[in-house]
């Protein structure tokens, strides 16, 4: 059976390192999210999701101030990642994949393969008041 990997550890670059993003897989298929993490926005918190593949030539255009991350649904997936800032080590955040106030609803319920980093992330609610400290 298919071990899915997941990196939705909506990871973003904060000012003034944030970085817009444009995602698109080159070999198999991901389902690809990214969750609005822009305080003042109306869309705060919502996230929204799609599959992409190598097939359908789909890209995901993810703005400043939003958080990404996906979960591969094929062994080989391959994605690629344009991005308009440098990356910056210090600069990263994110929030934990299974935080229940986003409610991400994943595609498979098959075991997932997360990294012991990405399993540390925050919840919202802790990214908000570290923002705020």
């Amino acid at each position: 059976a298919l071990a899915r990997t997941l990196r939705s550890d909506y990871r973003l670059q904060k000012e003034p390192f944030a970085q817009t993003k444009l995602i698109g897989v080159t070999h198999g298929s991901i389902f690809d999210v990214a969750v609005d993490l822009r305080p003042k926005s109306s869309t705060f918190g919502q996230w929204f999701g799609l599959t992409l593949s190598e097939n359908e030539h789909k890209y995901l255009y993810i703005p400043r101030g939003f958080a990404h991350g996906f979960m591969a649904l094929t062994d080989d997936a391959r994605v690629s990642y344009k991005v308009d800032n440098a990356y910056n080590k210090a600069s990263e955040a994110g929030i934990n994949y299974s935080d229940p106030e986003i409610g991400i609803r994943w595609p498979s319920s098959d075991s997932f393969v997360i990294s012991d980093k990405d399993r540390a992330l925050l919840t919202l609610k802790d990214f908000l008041a570290n923002l705020k400290s």
